[in-house]
């Protein structure tokens, strides 16, 4: 468990108080679909008790269980939090509700620049608000990668694990690789100089190859395990979320276990995204879900979220109130200029979509 950092003033908590005893509607019930450990309990419990509203919390492990359930139309939740590159298929799907903006009063906390690059995701910003962003790279153990490719070697690279013979090695103390085709695949076509957002066959049949080949030395897909793994020296590299490298070397630091856990942001590139709130089709509790959405994007309690789950927030007043320790790590809170290492990805057509999971089963049932 991460220790949290404390940054909220006294002021600042008194205020924010104030405004929400003012503007929340109070008790109900409120649902929310969230990502495992992805929301602090005592954010959820400090909310729950200023607005006197109950919360059922369920959680999800992959971006895939979570957009199947909002498809159907019958998610059962108010709040849901899928990926920016999930919102363009959950809105022409008419799996989502439009927020109503009026109801979100601290919706002028976030940054307009940030806000403006979404446009392609959501036009308008009618149906998402972005939570949390970061970055997809190289988590690591620091003794056991040097112990089998030598001291030296440069980790701001994606030849580590695209090259097969350095993968090869790196197997003995294992690798993992997130289970997100949307990520990997546009991330692999960067690599090998393509265009992430391609739409070209032959270019998803060169990313399929170059997938493939390195396939035999990967020890597993997945998007949950990687941080307690890393942490306990189960593995000794994994590409996965900026937030879950940080999560692992906490761990490893809570442990005392002499896993030196580092991050690195590969100089060929690598993918940006967020991660996102919305309001499913089915939401019965609506006044409780802006009330919720709302209270999130408080400056003092995104940046208590920040410090605690280690992703950076788009909200311009709550940069005050992160720890220093954060701000200071560039992996993280990346800065302006090796901004241009961070690309975004294009919502997938439909019809790309499918070629993209198609190929992404294919790699992942290649042992």
């Amino acid at each position: 468990m991460k220790k949290p950092f404390s940054t909220c003033t006294a002021a600042l908590l008194l205020s924010a108080t104030c405004l929400w005893a003012n503007a929340a509607p109070a008790g109900g019930e409120l649902r929310i679909y969230n990502w495992i450990e992805y929301l602090p309990k005592d954010v959820l419990q400090d909310f729950q008790k200023e607005s006197g509203i109950k919360v059922i919390y369920d959680v999800f492990d992959s971006p895939q269980t979570l957009e199947a359930r909002l498809l159907t139309g019958t998610a059962g939740y108010d709040v849901a939090f899928p990926s920016s590159s999930q919102v363009p298929n959950l809105i022409g799907a008419g799996a989502l509700q439009p927020l109503q903006r009026q109801q979100l009063p601290h919706w002028q906390q976030l940054d307009a620049q940030f806000m403006h690059q979404r446009e392609n995701i959501d036009p308008g910003n009618r149906y998402s608000v972005p939570y949390l962003w970061g970055s997809t790279l190289l988590g690591y153990n620091q003794a056991k990668v040097e112990a089998v490719l030598g001291k030296g070697v440069d980790m701001r690279d994606y030849d580590l694990i695209f090259k097969p013979e350095n993968i090869a090695k790196l197997s003995q103390c294992g690798v993992a690789i997130l289970d997100s085709p949307t990520e990997i695949v546009p991330i692999t076509l960067r690599y090998l100089g393509l265009n992430p957002n391609s739409t070209d066959p032959d270019d998803f049949a060169k990313a399929e190859a170059a997938l493939k080949a390195i396939r035999p030395y990967v020890r597993y897909f997945n998007s949950a395990k990687y941080p307690q793994d890393l942490a306990n020296g189960d593995i000794c590299v994994a590409l996965g979320w900026s937030g879950g490298m940080l999560a692992a070397r906490n761990m490893a630091l809570a442990a005392n276990n002499g896993n030196d856990i580092r991050m690195a942001l590969p100089r060929q590139g690598t993918l940006m995204w967020s991660d996102d709130m919305v309001i499913p089709k089915d939401a019965q509790n609506l006044k409780q879900a802006h009330a919720f959405i709302d209270y999130l994007l408080r400056p003092e309690v995104i940046a208590r979220v920040t410090n605690q789950i280690g992703y950076p927030n788009p909200n311009t007043a709550s940069t005050a109130l992160v720890a220093p320790e954060l701000l200071n790590e560039k992996n993280l809170f990346v800065p302006e200029e090796d901004r241009h290492q961070l690309f975004q990805v294009e919502p997938p057509h439909r019809k790309v979509l499918r070629l993209m999971t198609r190929l992404w089963n294919r790699v992942r049932s290649d042992v």
